[in-house]
């Protein structure tokens, strides 16, 4: 596997901004990559220049045409880059937004008194679309229990549960709390082995950072990311969905194209600011040996992504030169288990005897930037069950260091003691 050697680190980190301190707190580590990757260098830039354009797509002028040009090579690059099997990309209000409309036009376009499928382990956004539409179209709403010991679900979990009136199923790529995997096309093919017909739809907001995407290989209908949680920024959402989803009714223009999911004129710095990401997959493939084919590269990067972050959870988990890790901290509990190979750059833990909102607002006074997470509506569905009030999320992405996670045990050493 392609290894991420400390000076193409320090390449990596080159190309993001804020990578080690905020313009109000000064220098400080980041640790809460969860709730918003660091923005691409690259990224600030495009957003800037198209900003400043005053022309819309559609027009019979120079600036137009480039502006449909730009879009058109951001979805033919986010196609390749996640192995789009034809389908649409299309960008909306934001991630959660993408999810509720997929969802929403999935329930309204299949049979009443079929079942939507989905599991505990899912964002609100996803089971609140489901609750809410499921209803609205006449459909019963099923939530498989997600395995709480793991902080995951297995594919035999959506086998035991899909029924063959089973005519929507939504999965979550990563879970933002636990931090841990699933095997998205093992959970289709359980699912489509008893409904072929499903429509299947993802959200992969929390997966996107760490690298591979096939769609291909997921054979569902829809995917959805939030591209400021993927190295570009905030203020949209990007989906793609299948050819049958884009069939499906949907809001539209009346006499305007059939297959348009896209509402009104869309803001082309944010298309070509996915063109950034892409080209910064392609770029650190290349540095790790990805080779000359594209697709090759965007594997290399993967594997490279995830080789970097496997070693800072290792770090963090089992410790790093004289510092002790957090398996040996007696009063820290790691959600989903030290030993946890679905753990994708992120472990939430909660420390007996002090409150996770006080380990939040030490490590952040010592310049480690984290995140509370509480059994309110966005976590309970996690937290609840483990019987636990809220934990501290931490959360890695691949610019990330062994240093900087030493300076976290540091920290939490002084915490527990």
């Amino acid at each position: 596997m392609p290894q991420i050697s400390p000076e193409l680190l320090t390449q990596i980190r080159s190309r993001f901004a804020q990578v080690d301190h905020c313009p109000q707190q000064g220098p400080r580590i980041f640790f809460e990559n969860a709730g918003g990757a660091l923005t691409l260098n690259a990224a600030v830039e495009t957003s800037t220049r198209y900003a400043a354009i005053p022309d819309n797509q559609g027009r019979d002028n120079p600036g137009s045409r480039e502006l449909v040009r730009v879009i058109t090579k951001a979805k033919t690059d986010m196609a390749e880059f996640m192995n789009a099997p034809g389908g649409q990309f299309f960008v909306g209000e934001s991630g959660t937004e993408l999810l509720f409309r997929l969802i929403m036009n999935a329930c309204l376009g299949t049979s009443r008194g079929g079942v939507v499928l989905g599991s505990t382990l899912e964002h609100p956004a996803t089971r609140s679309a489901c609750d809410r539409w499921a209803q609205v179209a006449g459909q019963r709403h099923v939530l498989i229990p997600h395995d709480n010991a793991t902080g995951t679900i297995e594919a035999a979990a959506y086998a035991d549960a899909v029924t063959a009136d089973t005519v929507v199923a939504t999965i979550v790529h990563t879970s933002p709390v636990t931090g841990m995997g699933v095997d998205v096309a093992a959970c289709s093919a359980a699912i489509r082995a008893v409904a072929p017909a499903c429509v299947i739809i993802v959200d992969g907001i929390q997966h996107a950072a760490h690298g591979r995407m096939d769609l291909t290989a997921y054979d569902v209908d829809g995917y959805v990311v939030s591209p400021y949680k993927v190295f570009s920024r905030h203020g949209y959402g990007l989906a793609w969905i299948s050819p049958r989803l884009s069939a499906l009714p949907h809001n539209s223009l009346i006499d305007g194209p059939a297959e348009n999911w896209e509402m009104g004129t869309r803001d082309t710095g944010s298309y070509a600011t996915l063109s950034d990401v892409v080209d910064y997959f392609d770029w650190l493939g290349g540095a790790v040996g990805g080779g000359s084919d594209r697709r090759a590269r965007f594997a290399a990067a993967a594997d490279a992504i995830h080789a970097q972050e496997q070693a800072l959870t290792d770090a963090m988990i089992d410790g790093t030169g004289n510092l002790p890790g957090l398996r040996e901290m007696d009063k820290v509990t790691i959600i989903g288990g030290a030993d946890n190979p679905a753990r994708e750059g992120l472990v939430s833990l909660v420390v007996d005897g002090v409150a996770s909102v006080d380990v939040v607002k030490t490590l952040n006074d010592h310049g480690i930037r984290t995140h509370l997470r509480k059994a309110d509506h966005y976590s309970g569905n996690i937290l609840t069950p483990l019987e636990m009030d809220s934990c501290v999320r931490v959360s890695m992405c691949h610019y990330n260091s062994v240093d900087e996670v030493a300076k976290f045990l540091a920290t939490m050493k002084q915490i527990t003691e």
